[in-house]
């Protein structure tokens, strides 16, 4: 292409997981995984050369991986960097990918890439029949792991997030934990991905260390080349290449006042979450990886309202160990204090995958064997998390909390077995908090209808909004069919969240919100106006809903909240809470 040449502009739209405005050259990755070779039939001494060439290709993945994390503790990276690369040498060395493709190109008489990729279909139709969309996202690591094994038996070399020399946006078809775990904020502007969503590894990562990102643009690798300057918004999605200069001014403008913003924003750090009138309001944050705590804290976060610990049951064939568990919560314990931490046991089951665990099939196991119905079956992995959580608590304020309770039962078994850790304890001399409080996540309709009786139990209440929604509306969140039915202002959701609110203060309980709704400041607004005195959520979120409850009196909240709860539509309350809003709240970089 000659100098004088344009290129022609395009305009995509993706899944905005990480907020930012980003001006940059592309540094491309990958066009979208590795061309196979066609199927081919091979005669028996064929086939063990095959079994060779396979072996050699996983051995030849083993040692770039090594070499990667040798990179990263030199480099003093954190631990759960390291880990990550750690779970991805581990699946190298997985039955039911190696050895099972191994068997295939023996029994079968299959070159190494169709046999690999046939097991790969396997276990992929294994994760499609999962609910959850954060866990149906992990298959990832096996296919980012099966396509560096199909590269290395391409002869083909790898092109990383180490080996970019200037400050770049990284386009991928996706990345890697083990590009992701090499990420370094100033080399990497943003990236962009074909696939992906606001759960996966990637987007995570991108909010923990601030980097713009925008997922699921699928197939912008085949509409962008090396070099080409592209331009990134993290919040709306919008992804511009090669923009024209009118539109590059208009962007630097846009950056210039959300990075304005973002400064303006800063300012309510240290400021209290308190409305006009004096009402406060205590702003925690959602976590899963240690590397979130240093924005979740950068963000004024006043302690951790939901720590998911599911990351520790991934990507491994045996079961976390109590010191596991205990050096895990002890490290997030340690770094928040003197704030307190909540952590929710084990939410896990048969929509989760967890290959140390052997858990049947289900035709709908949203609703199965899954949270704190595993954990009862399974008391022998309950009782190690819950010894490691009150160890934990030795060092610092630690809250208990139940997944999935559904009615009294269930909450006095899981109590139960918690005083039965305690007195383990006791008689072993291991100091813990004798006066940790165990609590429950309200997100199932019939917990709803009697959180009377179970304020009488729990010492304290919080309302998970993302499966709160997907039980009462009865929709699968993950579903785009039904994608639209996922009304967070839907009359009925509100009115649960009423009940539940009403019936914590009436009893003298704590409650608080810790779904996805917690951190919008439209969803805030009326959360604020029904009288909630605690809201969790992500960190980028804190700062934009503390200037929200700064911004308003608590008895404009309540009125608007009061009035919200008498429409008949969903779409009726969004229109009449984002007219409100306008009032007094406003993001200014989106003028």
């Amino acid at each position: 292409m000659t100098a004088d040449m344009k290129k022609e502009v395009v305009l995509m739209r993706g899944i905005g997981v990480s907020s930012g405005i980003v001006i940059g050259k592309v540094y491309l990755i990958d066009k979208g995984g590795v061309d196979v070779p066609q199927f081919c039939h091979l005669d028996p001494e064929s086939a063990d050369r095959e079994v060779k060439r396979f072996n050699d290709a996983v051995m030849e993945s083993r040692g770039q991986l090594r070499k990667v994390k040798r990179t990263l503790i030199k480099e003093g990276r954190g631990k759960e960097h390291i880990g990550i690369i750690d779970a991805h040498l581990m699946i190298l060395k997985d039955q039911m990918l190696i050895n099972d493709t191994v068997k295939l190109i023996k029994k079968e008489r299959l070159n190494a890439e169709w046999a690999l990729k046939t097991v790969l279909k396997g276990i992929s139709e294994l994760f499609d029949r999962m609910d959850d969309s954060y866990f149906k996202e992990r298959s990832s690591d096996i296919e980012h792991i099966v396509d560096r094994i199909l590269v290395n038996l391409a002869g083909e070399e790898h092109a990383g997030i180490a080996d970019i020399e200037e400050p770049s946006v990284v386009v991928a078809h996706d990345l890697s934990p083990a590009d992701t775990a090499q990420m370094v904020k100033g080399k990497v502007l943003a990236f962009l991905t074909d696939i992906g969503g606001k759960t996966s590894h990637t987007a995570i990562m991108a909010r923990s260390l601030e980097i713009p990102a925008v997922v699921g643009l699928g197939n912008i690798t085949r509409r962008i080349e090396a070099g080409d300057t592209v331009i990134v918004d993290g919040m709306t999605g919008a992804v511009i290449i090669n923009p024209s200069e009118s539109v590059i001014d208009v962007y630097k403008k846009r950056k210039e006042k959300y990075e304005a913003y973002g400064s303006t924003l800063h300012h309510y750090r240290d400021l209290p979450a308190e409305t006009t009138d004096g009402m406060r309001v205590r702003l925690l944050g959602n976590m899963e990886i240690a590397e979130e705590i240093a924005a979740l804290s950068d963000h004024g976060a006043e302690g951790i309202g939901l720590y998911r610990s599911e990351f520790l049951y991934l990507n491994r064939k045996d079961l976390p160990t109590e010191e596991e568990h205990l050096a895990a919560y002890r490290y997030v314990t340690k770094k928040m204090s003197p704030n307190p931490v909540t952590i929710r046991t084990l939410d896990i089951g048969g929509d989760k995958f967890l290959s140390a665990m052997e858990v049947a099939d289900e035709i709908n196991p949203a609703m199965g064997l899954r949270a704190i119905r595993l954990c009862l079956k399974r008391p022998d992995i309950f009782k190690t998390q819950l010894r490691g959580i009150l160890r934990a608590s030795a060092y610092g304020k630690i809250k208990v909390m139940f997944p999935m309770i559904s009615g009294v039962d269930e909450l006095r078994r899981a109590k139960a077995f918690m005083e039965e850790a305690k007195e383990e304890l006791r008689k072993e001399k291991k100091p813990f908090d004798e006066a940790i409080e165990a609590g429950i996540m309200i997100e199932v309709p019939s917990a709803a209808f009697i959180v009377d009786i179970l304020a009488e139990e729990a010492d304290f209440f919080s309302i998970g909004t993302n499966d709160l929604l997907q039980y009462s509306l009865a929709i699968d969140r993950v579903n785009e069919h039904v994608a639209y039915l996922y009304e967070p202002f839907h009359p009925a959701v509100l009115r649960i969240i009423k009940r539940v609110i009403d019936a914590a203060r009436k009893k003298g309980i704590d409650v608080s919100v810790c779904g996805e709704m917690a951190g919008e400041p439209e969803h805030a607004l009326i959360f604020v106006g029904m009288g909630f005195s605690q809201l969790s959520m992500n960190a980028f979120s804190l700062l934009r809903v503390k200037k929200l409850i700064r911004s308003i009196s608590s008895s404009e909240a309540g009125d608007i909240a009061k009035t919200a709860l008498k429409f008949s539509t969903a779409r009726e309350v969004e229109h009449y809470v984002s007219t409100r809003l306008a009032d007094f709240y406003k993001e200014e970089y989106w003028s």
